[in-house]
């Protein structure tokens, strides 16, 4: 009677183990059958907000569902991937993560929404390099009068930053190291929020979005020393990249990209990052790039991985090196 009794009961176990296991393909093959939700830990109207919006009407009519975008901004865009790390692993709610939350994985003790952990990766969506800019009133005309201007008259130059651990600020203090020089740096609350001073002259450099300041350049309000990237972009294609104007080993690109909740079953993953990139393979949504200077990613999930864990690496060095810490 007892071995019976453990036999059926071994049988139960087994029979719902193998119906479990025989439902992964099936949660795939049946997705998405209701709405998917993007939380974009930045605010509606923003460059990274926009490449994440650029992406519903592809999506949409490759899902069958309706895609919707959840702005939850705030904390360096910590407090969407706090949201997003929450949510159920089942494919419906993804995260449009960006360079920040990978600083802010550096930078606090809190491992809730670690990128690649509590995250996974699916795929980059786009990269490009920020561009080093100053104000006319400066007085240089390229990165090398900057640079001996930086080293002959320091207090001269003041640097904006989007605040402490924001890839603005650390970019400004590779610049530092690399070229040896010094400038007094003028924290704001966001990357973006110095324009108006940038533009009125009270400070004088910043680090930007090409996207951003393409027209300030055009119409002289602003001087564009390089591109911080290992290749020229297509909207300012005059400005040469810092190497080629005698600054090397200083890039930084704001990127952005997919991640969903860890556990989410493999063939979700899978299918996402399928059709993300039949979205971004389109004469559509490549045109749309480009008007950005965007460079569109595509990465396979394993690959994207390894560029976070890169760029953390990277920029693990500069936060050290200049003893950066955020409150």
């Amino acid at each position: 009677m007892i071995q019976q009794k453990l036999l059926r009961k071994g049988l139960f176990i087994s029979l719902t183990g193998l119906m479990l296991f025989s439902s992964l393909p099936s949660i795939a093959q049946n997705y998405p059958n209701k709405v998917v939700k993007i939380i974009e830990p930045a605010g509606p109207g923003s460059a990274v907000d926009n490449a994440a919006r650029d992406l519903v009407p592809g999506l949409t009519e490759l899902f069958g569902q309706q895609i919707i975008i959840d702005n939850k901004p705030g904390a360096n865009s910590s407090i969407g991937a706090a949201e997003a790390a929450r949510a159920p692993a089942d494919g419906y709610t993804l995260f449009h993560g960006n360079v920040n939350n990978a600083l802010n994985d550096l930078l606090t003790k809190n491992s809730c929404c670690k990128l690649g952990d509590a995250l996974e990766p699916v795929t980059r969506v786009v990269s490009v390099p920020l561009v080093m800019v100053v104000h006319p009133s400066l007085g240089v005309n390229n990165l090398k009068e900057f640079l001996a201007l930086a080293k002959s008259d320091p207090q001269k130059i003041t640097s904006a930053s989007g605040g402490a651990g924001s890839i603005t600020q650390l970019l400004g203090e590779l610049t530092k190291s690399r070229a040896g020089i010094k400038m007094t740096e003028i924290p704001y609350k966001a990357i973006g929020a110095e324009m108006p001073d940038l533009l009125g002259g009270h400070v004088m450099v910043a680090y930007l979005a090409p996207v951003v300041i393409a027209q300030h350049i055009k119409s002289g309000k602003l001087k564009a020393l390089g591109v911080a990237g290992p290749k020229r972009i297509n909207i300012i294609s005059d400005v040469p990249t810092l190497a080629e104007a005698g600054l090397s080993g200083v890039e930084a690109s704001g990127w952005n990209g997919i991640f969903v909740p860890k556990g989410t079953p493999p063939n979700v993953i899978t299918k996402l990052f399928t059709d993300l990139n039949k979205v971004m393979s389109t004469d559509a949504y490549k045109a749309q790039a480009a008007t950005y200077g965007y460079d569109i990613g595509s990465d396979s999930p394993e690959s994207f991985k390894q560029f976070v864990r890169s760029e953390v690496t990277k920029w693990d060095k500069v936060i050290k090196d200049a003893n950066i810490k955020i409150d």
